[in-house]
């Protein structure tokens, strides 16, 4: 399934918010640099759904705060 993920780094506390049926707003502590945001964003997704890292991939908008994830359930 793909899911659009609208990515708010730089923030209070890591939290996800489910705006439509495929797509969510995504609020992560990790600054945008060098990829750490993007592994947070991972992480916050990865518990949301209960499934491994390894199960969820970055398909486009790796240094943009719109992106689409590929989530394998």
């Amino acid at each position: 399934m793909k899911i659009s993920v609208k990515v708010k780094p730089n923030a209070k506390q890591d939290k996800i918010e489910k705006l439509s049926d495929n797509s969510y707003s995504v609020s992560v502590k990790a600054k945008p640099q060098d990829g750490k945001a993007n592994y947070a964003v991972r992480e916050v997704l990865a518990e949301h759904f209960a499934i491994p890292k390894s199960r969820i991939i970055l398909v486009t908008g790796e240094t943009s705060r719109n992106k689409v994830y590929e989530v394998f359930l």
